[in-house]
């Protein structure tokens, strides 16, 4: 039955609460990132990765700028073991890179594990049994004592098999299920193992709080970390680290608050992923950070290939909507934020802006490797004109006057409402030739010439009814003679009111583009002409303006 009235509050207060965290603005440094891809990670997936596959993921990760990865639970699996054997005896562990083990505190497990490391360069051993209430009581029927005896007990085994083992070992210590521990009873076991090992300024040793299954807002986690930051012995010989899952879906705004309670590392994997409902979204909290200014140390600048290379070895998805790594993250539909987006572009770039501030646009695609074309505004049946010209301006150089692009605003959505799907960019460019650089039903200019010296004289031959036609006209201008030769030969009257023309590049042989409005009895028929000459291209555009006109009083 579904019913609330089952279920009640199991965090813990700490003793004592300070709320000194609340009163920082924000992050100003990076803490140090742990990825736990190769352990966590993989623990969750209904197929483990192949030996091949963890190295692949493993190089990913250098790739990106993980100096610590948890790369193994040697004791778990012949894979996990073989893992650790293949970085350490093909030396494929960089000088700036340590890589991290896990345990249970149990002593054969813990045997097995410096078993594995023997030879390896630099490791964190990270040691952890589950401390809360409810496994305390339900699963292990131990005292308090008693579970800490476990923890102490294997603090010690650590410190003497590390010894014999040859290595630089740094050990770590979590108190797994920690949001339903006591915060002054996880905080006592804590010193207790810090006591045996002995860290020092120059051989630190990680406390790791999890939120193993998190159980409270993030604030209460923030508060509860604070008072362990407040309370560690040798707290300068100790580096603080938070390994947040994501039960609540909080485990983003659970790290964001550690680290402004005292965390000094976080341990996560690169898209959630993880026991459950996974662990916290690294991506997500890396980037948090570099969108308000702050160098996250890791490089996502590719990022569509680490999707790809993550669900290929994983088999897992990545949400469309999930923060900057999913397909649509960047995307607009809406016509008025795609308006937004468009004018945000082009007030940065006529101001030669040096700082991102575009509507609705958090940080500058280009920097995870996409594109505005394909990845910020797509076209469907819920988009405005704004983004309609922003892709053919971007894409083609197509600069469409404001009423000529509201009323193809209007067709390419009407097509795509018709079709029921979203548009390509190429596909809108196709409409857009169709209707206003490729329509011809009545006739079509085959060729022309203007004679200025004569009084603006033009001479045209058109095909019409597959039939060469002559017809000629004054003005007082080139355009305006074309104007009047085709006004007399089709004896139709119109005024033409809009006129625009530019360049489509920027050398010398570029094309040129123009755009004209005609109006008869209050309502605009456009054309667009594109040529090297920009006599031609104006005639072109006049000729499909004329065109669409007479295909509608024909009809």
């Amino acid at each position: 039955m579904f019913s609330h009235q089952k279920y009640e509050k199991k965090f813990y207060l700490p003793p004592v609460i300070s709320y000194d965290w609340v009163k920082k603005e924000s992050i100003e440094k990076a803490p140090v990132w742990c990825s736990v891809d190769l352990r966590d990670g993989n623990q969750a997936l209904p197929i483990p990765m192949t030996l091949q596959e963890k190295l692949e993921m493993y190089q990913m990760l250098l790739e990106i700028g993980f100096k610590e990865i948890e790369v193994a639970f040697p004791a778990a699996s012949e894979t996990d073991y073989q893992f650790l054997r293949t970085l350490i005896e093909n030396k494929m562990i960089p000088e700036d890179v340590t890589i991290q083990v896990i345990t249970q505190a149990r002593e054969h497990i813990i045997c097995r594990t410096f078993e594995a490391l023997d030879g390896v360069p630099k490791a964190i051993v990270h040691l952890y049994n589950s401390t809360s209430e409810a496994q305390r009581r339900q699963v292990f029927h131990k005292s308090k004592e008693d579970i800490k005896k476990l923890a102490v007990d294997g603090a010690r085994l650590f410190k003497k098999l590390a010894e014999k083992t040859m290595g630089d070992f740094y050990f770590q210590y979590s108190p797994e299920s920690f949001p339903g521990t006591e915060v002054d009873y996880a905080l006592d076991i804590c010193n207790s193992v810090l006591e045996i090992w002995k860290p020092t300024p120059n051989h630190k040793a990680n406390i790791n709080i999890p939120t193993t299954v998190e159980n409270a807002m993030p604030h209460i986690y923030a508060s509860q970390l604070e008072y362990i930051n407040n309370n560690l012995l040798d707290r300068d010989s100790v580096v603080l680290s938070i390994h947040p899952h994501n039960d609540r879906g909080c485990g983003v705004c659970d790290a964001e608050y550690g680290i402004l309670a005292g965390a000094q590392r976080v341990e996560g994997t690169l898209f959630g992923n993880g026991e459950r409902t996974g662990n916290v979204d690294l991506i997500t909290v890396a980037m948090n950070l570099y969108s308000q200014g702050v160098d996250p140390e890791l490089n996502f600048s590719n990022m569509n290939q680490i999707c790809d290379t993550y669900k290929r070895l994983t088999k897992m998805s990545i949400s469309e909507r999930q923060p900057y790594s999913g397909s649509l993250v960047f995307t607009a539909f809406s016509g008025s934020h795609q308006d937004a987006i468009s004018k945000g572009m082009k007030y940065r770039e006529q101001e030669k802006m040096q700082k991102w501030d575009v509507p609705y646009i958090p940080v500058d695609p280009t920097d995870l490797g996409r594109n505005y074309e394909t990845d910020v505004i797509r076209i469907n049946s819920q988009s405005g004109k704004g983004g309609i010209g922003y892709i053919l301006e971007n894409a083609y150089g197509i600069h469409m006057p404001y009423r000529m692009n509201e009323e193809f605003g209007y067709f390419v959505k009407k097509v795509s409402d018709r079709d029921n799907k979203e548009l390509s960019t190429e596909e809108i460019y196709q409409l857009f030739r169709q209707q206003y650089v490729e329509y011809f039903p009545a006739f079509q200019i085959h060729s022309m010439k203007v004679n200025v010296e004569e009084a603006n004289e033009a001479f045209l031959t058109i095909l019409q009814d597959d039939k060469i036609v002559c017809v000629k006209g004054h003005g007082t201008g080139s355009l305006d003679a074309i104007s009047n030769a085709l006004k007399k030969h089709f004896s139709v009257e119109y005024d033409l009111e809009v006129y625009e023309e530019h360049s489509m590049g920027a050398d010398s042989s570029a094309l040129a583009s123009a755009y004209i409005g005609i109006q008869k009895n209050g309502k605009q028929y456009w054309g667009v002409g594109i040529n090297s000459d920009i006599i031609k291209a104006s005639a072109f555009a006049l000729a499909i303006a004329v065109n669409r006109l007479l295909g509608e009083f024909s009809g």
